[in-house]
């Protein structure tokens, strides 16, 4: 997840045999609302009450974007005859979150929060779609996948590397982590 915006990768498979079922961009700010894709930037110049307002809002606006995406490709797998196994959302450090005068007041945690706001919409979304989510960090992806994979991780690795070949662009270091993450909850 970024600013407003995200990567999901759908995929079916194995390590011999992984590939691409969906690629896509999903928007999860609305570009119309002021502030939007960096909501807790634009609440740390209103007062306390309003800023609580203004994140709500923008909550309302993330969530409904990302369950719009979301049921859109689940859909779309569906109709495909794939069904759904459930999502990895990769996240940051994980730490909890002080409260909003907290994090207003300090610049490092206003980035913060922002990351978790969106992963925060995805995952709600989900929830919503009743599909499981599976939550990983970042940092410990490879880790997960020597466990998930064994023997097998880096083969799997290669695997989705090599799939930017055969699909096209784009094929991004962002495409590539949710592929993986989207494998291991396929594989467990």
């Amino acid at each position: 997840m970024h600013s407003g915006w995200g990567v999901l990768v759908a995929v079916s498979g194995d390590a011999d045999s992984l590939e691409v079922l969906e690629r896509r961009r999903i928007v999860t700010a609305d570009p119309t609302l002021a502030g939007a894709r960096q909501p807790y930037h634009f609440a740390e110049s209103l007062g306390l009450r309003e800023a609580e307002r203004y994140l709500a809002d923008c909550t309302a606006v993330s969530e409904r974007l990302a369950f719009d995406a979301i049921k859109d490709v689940v859909s779309n797998l569906e109709a495909r005859r794939f069904p759904i196994a459930g999502c990895a959302v990769l996240l940051a450090s994980g730490r909890a979150l002080p409260s909003l005068p907290e994090i207003l007041a300090s610049h490092a945690l206003i980035h913060t929060a922002e990351g978790e706001f969106f992963r925060d919409a995805v995952r709600n979304a989900c929830r919503l779609l009743k599909i499981s989510v599976t939550a990983i960090k970042e940092r410990d992806l490879d880790d997960r996948a020597r466990i998930v994979f064994g023997k097998g991780a880096s083969r799997m690795q290669r695997r989705i590397s090599s799939l930017g070949s055969s699909i096209g662009p784009p094929w991004t270091k962002d495409h590539k982590t949710a592929a993986l993450a989207a494998a291991i909850v396929l594989a467990t």
